[in-house]
């Protein structure tokens, strides 16, 4: 894919002119759209970026980060703090993003929708109170590895480090998770998956194509 030059706002703009035609495929009146990256790119930013630019052109949106939806620690750490496998497989609470998120926004559904249900530094419960996306709303998803779930996204953007740039950015202390990203690239193609490409290998000189 041929990537072009462009700054961060210009890029959010652009994403939300795009996203003010999308159509669900389901028949459902929220379109839902993934931002899926490692942590280390970021790809929140860019969701709270767009969710300006649709708010600027009166469209309401509401920005979910996946890190709100992990599994309780003693599941998640079961086979201990650095175990790769258990991170890629086993960390996101999926059933929760479905009976919470995606379910309330399915064609039928209330749109009351739970923005997040745990937080991820103390491990207890949010009590954070339901939100409720008029119809027309915009679902913005983010998180890493986003695109092997299954999630029923009407539009995906994936935010693309090179394995270079993912291990300068990342924390030393979390540079076990590299392998996990590794063969998410591997196993899923998120660069080919996704419908837009960013490139933010310069966190101030982004790339994109779609």
């Amino acid at each position: 894919m041929r990537l072009e030059a462009i700054t961060w706002e210009r890029l959010g703009d652009l994403l939300a002119e795009r996203l003010l035609d999308l159509e669900p495929g389901d028949g459902s009146p929220w379109p839902r759209v993934a931002f899926d990256g490692a942590p280390a790119a970021r790809p929140g930013d860019l969701a709270e970026r767009v969710s300006q630019a649709l708010r600027v052109r009166g469209r309401p949106s509401l920005v979910v980060g996946a890190e709100g939806f992990l599994r309780p620690a003693s599941l998640r750490l079961e086979h201990g703090h650095r175990d790769v496998e258990s991170y890629y497989d086993g960390w996101l609470d999926t059933g929760s993003l479905w009976r919470e998120v995606f379910g309330p926004l399915e064609a039928g559904g209330n749109g009351r929708i739970l923005p997040d249900l745990r937080d991820p530094v103390t491990d207890r419960a949010t009590r954070s109170s339901y939100v409720r996306l008029p119809p027309g709303g915009l679902l913005l998803l983010h998180g890493p590895l986003l695109l092997r779930h299954w999630f029923p996204f009407d539009l995906s953007v994936h935010v693309l480090l090179s394995p270079g740039a993912l291990r300068r950015r990342t924390p030393e202390t979390e540079h076990w998770t590299l392998p996990a990203f590794e063969r998410y690239e591997a196993e899923i193609d998120p660069v080919g998956t996704a419908d837009v490409l960013v490139r933010a290998d310069d966190p101030r000189h982004p790339a994109w194509g779609g």
